[in-house]
């Protein structure tokens, strides 16, 4: 069995019999076969990106601002020069990454929760050879590492659109579970709205932020077979 950021796993303990009288009070227990699909777990999945060896330099017709459908506006060429100018942060095109964010660590608060290790969930022959090519390069790239953790949530391989590539996901619904969340003060819209008010363009940028996360978080752990 190979294993990848979390390899220790514990055996599972076996349901128990539940009486009827005692049923609201009981723990409820599920098993869940190996077909799972994005929709029935998406807000629950950690996607891992999918990390080449080199990435094709960004050029100007690459900034795609507005429907490509559509010519741009003398607005919009201009708003697309003016990002131009600043090429120097772009990332290249592909599956690269840009560099981890500074000053932040990304910490998973699980307070004194013990370890969760679930089992390895099963992947069609037919795909294990590109899981394996996928895995060898998020550890090439240094996005992953081999890890003893006793923590590890099994993987959720998606097929994409075409039908024949794979997207690596992980189901981390079990230490969703037993994480805290952050509470902090969030700002009033009607705020957000008056310190827009006298702006005459506003724009949208969507992009991921790739944090470190503190060395001693094993938590994140998951394992393949």
């Amino acid at each position: 069995m190979d294993r990848s950021e979390a390899t220790q796993r514990s055996k599972e303990d076996k349901p128990s019999k539940i009486d009827e009288a005692d049923s609201a009070e009981a723990p409820v227990y599920y098993h869940e076969s190996g077909d799972l699909f994005a929709e029935d777990i998406e807000q629950h999945l950690a996607v891992l990106p999918e990390m080449s060896t080199a990435t094709e330099e960004v050029t100007i017709n690459d900034i795609q601002i507005g429907d490509p459908d559509v010519p741009l506006t003398a607005d919009q060429q201009r708003l697309r020069s003016l990002i131009w100018r600043s090429r120097h942060l772009l990332m290249g095109k592909g599956n690269a990454l840009p560099p981890a964010a500074r000053w932040t660590i990304c910490d998973i608060d699980v307070g004194g929760a013990a370890p969760i290790a679930q089992r390895v969930r099963p992947v069609a022959p037919k795909y294990r050879e590109k899981l394996s090519d996928l895995i060898k390069g998020l550890l090439a790239d240094k996005i992953v590492q081999p890890s003893t953790s006793t923590w590890a949530s099994p993987i959720v391989v998606i097929i994409k659109k075409n039908g024949v590539d794979i997207r690596l996901c992980i189901d981390y619904r079990r230490v969703n579970q037993l994480t805290r969340l952050m509470v902090y003060p969030m700002p009033l819209i009607s705020d957000l709205l008056e310190d827009l008010d006298k702006a005459r363009m506003v724009i949208a940028i969507t992009k991921y932020f790739d944090w470190p996360l503190d060395q001693l978080d094993v938590v994140t752990a998951f394992l393949y077979g």
